[in-house]
């Protein structure tokens, strides 16, 4: 009966028409491509400047690395199914993001395009779906280009060769008849790209309708999925950062190619994905890589500064670079709120966890944030580990994994299953200001916990006083009594070290990094939690909790100073503990599927 609620709750938020289709899916074949693929024929003036790839080198042609895993696979006669490693993986397999991996060479290459074409016909498991399809169609048409521009007599001749086209043209077809109404958001764009790139690199009736329908699509999504401020509506900075570079690309290749696009679609595409730069630029943290709110991790999207460097070469775009003077950024569509001061920055996410029909890449990490000192992460969020119905996947997306609040040992969010969320937090304000005497305040609050006796509500104000201390203040309204706890997580490399009751100094080899004084009476103390900026990389982790109960309302709030001088052993305090003699609670939550 419990598990009936939560579809119920789940399926609620979806469009009809995602409901439709997802059913058509479940009871009806899939469509196979009638594509006669004697028709594939190339379009001529057809060209792009070369992009950037997130491809790693391995520096041998029969090794893969994904996601921090690796396994051999020869070129011929390859074991495209790698059931012995995760869902995820094997995609990437299949997206043949490696050739753009100017290390693999180009004999392998080729020989692993002829042996997919061989050993993966339509419907095959994990090859065909149709991101995967998307994602394959797009690197295959860079990849054919980028060669043939490079050897121009080879190009004429050989390559691409015409098994490889056809193949190529076939994907496109069965692709057209796939998209992924179902899903939508990110997924639904990736298969608008893929049609665009196919239409615009064969010709014939078949490349002029998917080119048409390519093209409503990147147009419709650019205006639902990017939005006014800039920011990406899925609220992941990761999947921000690949949405650009979709869009980059279709640019790159529009520019590059003749009358693909007319001069004011062109034009407003480069307003929109400036746009979206200038976003990804004010939320980037002073170590030039992204915030991990929602599922973002490292090394999935091409850095900050490989996306900026594209867009120059690509839209003439420059990144402005951060004033050192105290400086306030507002998302407020996004629900992004950001204050940096030279090497010290925090960002709020106090947005909605993601859209309503597609909140699958959502967390519980409404009003949680990160905090820069002197360019180092010290307060951070937790990551992703997998895609994978894991110990590590609940945690994630867990309430606990973040710096906010817990209310009664309950999820802001109601999160199920790898990707589902039922009822969810939704912001009722949130906003960033600076004071007369130089400072900031932001203040935000949510209504995750509503569901709740007494209908408590969580509101947090973050003050910076623009001289290196920031102060946190959650407040739990309603009524009736409650139990709430504020998390915070600590980068891995740095070590809790506790002062007394109220008091703990954070370090890093012997150097004091900020102090974490407690404002309320409260309980204090230390855990274990797990963090994973990249997939498939854990990691142990400092986790402050205070917790406190009784009759609403009720309040919490804790200062954090940046540290100015060094520390020695001499200096510890009789009642320092080091982190690993303290509780483990949160470690616990990690590993036993919260």
């Amino acid at each position: 009966m419990k598990q009936l609620g939560l579809y119920a709750r789940t399926l609620a938020y979806l469009r009809p028409s995602q409901a439709a289709y997802f059913l058509q899916r479940r009871i009806l074949p899939q469509f196979r491509s009638v594509a006669k693929t004697a028709d594939a024929r190339k379009r001529s003036g057809v060209s792009m400047l070369s992009g950037i790839s997130v491809s790693k080198s391995t520096g041998d042609d029969s090794h893969f690395c994904f996601l921090r895993q690796s396994k051999d696979i020869p070129s011929q006669n390859a074991d495209w199914a790698c059931k012995d490693m995760p869902k995820l993986w094997r995609y990437n397999l299949h997206y043949f993001d490696y050739l753009h991996d100017s290390a693999r060479s180009p004999e392998n290459k080729s020989l692993l395009i002829t042996d997919w074409i061989q050993r993966n016909p339509p419907d095959t498991e994990d090859a065909w779906e149709p991101y995967t399809v998307s994602l394959r169609i797009v690197n295959w048409i860079k990849f054919f280009l980028l060669q043939s521009a490079a050897n121009p007599e080879e190009g004429n001749k050989s390559f691409p060769r015409q098994q490889w086209v056809e193949n190529l043209y076939l994907q496109a077809a069965w692709l057209e008849q796939n998209i992924e109404y179902h899903i939508l958001a990110n997924h639904y764009l990736k298969n608008g790209v893929a049609l665009f790139f196919a239409g615009l690199y064969f010709e014939g009736v078949d490349a002029d309708r998917w080119l048409q329908k390519g093209l409503r699509i990147l147009r419709e999504e650019l205006r639902e999925q990017f939005l006014a401020d800039g920011g990406h509506f899925e609220r992941s900075p990761m999947y921000h950062s690949i949405c650009v570079v979709d869009y980059l690309d279709v640019l790159n290749l529009a520019q590059k190619s003749h009358a693909a696009v007319s001069g004011d679609l062109a034009e407003g595409f480069r307003d929109k994905v400036t746009a979206a730069l200038n976003f990804l630029n004010g939320i980037c943290l002073p170590d030039g890589d992204i915030p991990l709110f929602n599922d973002s991790a490292l090394g999935i999207a091409p850095t900050p500064h490989q996306i900026f460097d594209y867009a120059e070469r690509v839209i003439g775009y420059k990144a402005s670079t951060p004033s050192n003077r105290v400086a306030v950024s507002e998302f407020p569509e996004t629900g992004y709120y950001v204050c940096r001061q030279a090497g010290d920055m925090i960002i709020i996410d106090c947005g909605p966890i993601g859209p309503d029909y597609q909140p699958g890449h959502a967390h519980c990490d409404t009003l949680s944030y990160e905090l820069t000192i002197d360019g180092q992460r010290v307060i951070v969020d937790c990551g992703v580990f997998d895609y994978e119905p894991s110990p590590e996947r609940a945690y994630v997306r867990s309430t606990r994994a973040h710096n906010t609040v817990i209310v009664d040992g309950e999820e802001q969010s109601e999160i199920w299953g790898v990707f589902r969320v039922a009822r969810r937090a939704r912001p009722i304000h949130g906003r960033i200001d600076k004071t007369e005497d130089g400072g900031i305040i932001f203040e935000g609050a949510h209504d995750g916990y509503r569901r709740l006796s007494g209908r408590p509500i969580h509101r947090r104000q973050i003050s910076y006083d623009g001289k290196g201390s920031w102060v946190v203040t959650d407040e739990l309204l309603g009524t009736g009594i409650h139990q709430m706890e504020s998390v915070v997580h600590i980068y891995p490399d740095f070590t809790i070290v506790r002062l007394g009751e109220q008091s703990f100094r954070v370090e890093r080899c012997g150097k004091i990094v900020a102090t974490i004084e407690v404002l309320s009476v409260c309980q204090a103390t230390v855990e274990l939690g797990c963090y994973f900026s990249e997939f498939g990389l854990s990691q142990k982790n400092p986790v402050l909790v205070f917790s406190c109960s009784g009759e609403l309302p009720l309040q919490l709030s804790y200062r954090i100073t940046k540290a100015t001088v060094q520390y020695t052993e001499t200096h510890r305090h009789a009642d320092s503990l080091p982190v690993t003699l303290l509780s483990s609670r949160g470690e616990r939550a990690c590993n036993e599927n919260v």
